[in-house]
């Protein structure tokens, strides 16, 4: 021991590691393609405006829809059960961290969106590779939608059962992939996919897959707390309601403002994942300053609609603003709005320059979306202000003029 109790650390010796060689090889790749990924440092609690890399930006960036991951109840609400239940949870559910903090954020889960019952997970990607191997398995057919998120995809390889893709929101071509042999059927989409901002035409699926005799996953991850007068999302949205699909996946870290993810289900489903689902068996359950914080935000949502209806209207003028100024959307309806670029390089010079006028929004490259339809990925907060909003779209035509990006590129896929 040396001052202060610390342990002293051990000298790091250089060696020739094989993973080194792989990592030197495969990064050196992604930097030929304009794919190299760096982390950059945010500082300050989730808002409109934060630091990144010590300078003070507008973030356009941030799943933080509603403002609730800084909103004083909230906060309040985490450091509360952190006082009364500690930090952590101390093991799985199934051993000894089952707390009545999870019965109790289970039981408004699944009264606000109308189910029988809900189960929470550590995050969105556990929920969805842990449900779906849970649902189909050798033998079965699972049928997702082409922009389906990546932990749908990871879910559905850990399944393997056999797969067909259909065309992005086309019920046709869903009723067309549904038309194969299979003891089981799964069909599994989005709400709002998280990098277009388009909504999933919910009601023509769900008729197409009970044609079909499927069941139906729905990860409404950034359609919930902002989408429908009450904001239970898609389902809402589109006026369906909880006997409409067998499962529905949803997050605790984006509009509610915490961290985790959960499944709406019947009591009979949730049982059999509280058995079977490997990534709630074998994982450490979600820790109380996670769930004191997801159950103060449903009562902010609860008391304060006035958070959805500005944030839609932030989106609707941030989406007006950049058509006008001839950039190309996309399909989006939503909160999250997408720049069109194309081409990767092009995409991260315009993010940089962006950035370096003091706004930052994300450039988004595969895998994350297909190739030759890499863009910036734009979100309006609801706490955004609007000469943010307009301000960023003035910088960005000045960004686009100075790398070269002609507004108006088409990178739509096909």
């Amino acid at each position: 021991m040396v001052d202060g109790g610390a342990v002293p650390l051990v000298a790091f010796r250089p060696m020739s590691r094989p993973a080194d060689a792989l990592a030197r090889e495969r990064l050196a790749a992604l930097e030929r393609d304009h794919l190299r990924r760096s982390l950059r440092r945010f500082a300050g609690p989730q808002g409109p405006r934060m630091s990144v890399d010590g300078r003070e930006v507008v973030v356009l960036a941030s799943s933080n829809y509603l403002g609730l991951a800084a909103h004083p109840a909230v906060v309040e609400g985490a450091a509360r059960a952190a006082r009364d239940w500690g930090a952590a949870a101390g093991g799985s559910r199934l051993i000894c961290g089952h707390l009545a903090l999870h019965d109790q954020l289970e039981e408004r889960l699944a009264a606000l969106l109308g189910f029988e019952s809900a189960l929470v997970f550590a995050t969105g990607y556990q929920a969805n590779v842990s449900i779906i191997p849970a649902l189909v398995g050798p033998g079965d057919l699972v049928v997702s939608d082409a922009l389906a998120h990546a932990s749908v995809v990871d879910g559905v390889r850990l399944a393997k059962a056999e797969v067909r893709v259909f065309r992005h929101n086309d019920p046709a071509a869903l009723a067309a992939a549904l038309d194969a042999p299979g003891a089981r059927r799964l069909v599994v989409v989005d709400g709002v996919y998280s990098m277009d901002g388009d909504i999933a035409p919910l009601g023509e699926i769900v008729d197409q897959a009970r044609r079909a005799n499927a069941m139906v996953l729905l990860d409404d991850a950034h359609g919930i707390g902002v989408l429908g007068p009450h904001g239970r999302g898609v389902l809402e949205h589109a006026g369906l309601g909880a006997g409409d699909v067998d499962v529905l996946v949803g997050t605790l870290g984006k509009a509610i403002g915490s961290f985790g993810a959960f499944v709406a289900c019947s009591r009979l489903v949730r049982e059999y994942l509280v058995n079977v689902a490997r990534g709630f068996v074998f994982s450490c359950a979600l820790a109380p300053p996670a769930l004191g914080a997801a159950l103060a935000a449903l009562d902010v949502l609860r008391d304060e609609p006035w958070r959805r209806r500005r944030l839609l209207e932030h989106a609707a003028r941030l989406r007006a603003r950049l058509d006008a100024a001839g950039f190309d959307t996309g399909t989006s309806r939503t909160q999250i709005v997408p720049v069109l670029i194309g081409e990767n390089q092009p995409t991260m010079a315009l993010c940089e320059a962006l950035l370096a006028r003091g706004y930052f929004a994300q450039g988004i490259r595969w895998p994350s979306v297909a190739r030759g339809t890499a863009r910036l990925r734009l979100t309006a907060l609801c706490d955004h202000d609007p000469r943010d909003l307009d301000g960023a779209v003035d910088a960005l035509v000045e960004a686009a003029a100075e790398v070269g990006v002609t507004a108006g590129t088409d990178a739509r896929m096909a």
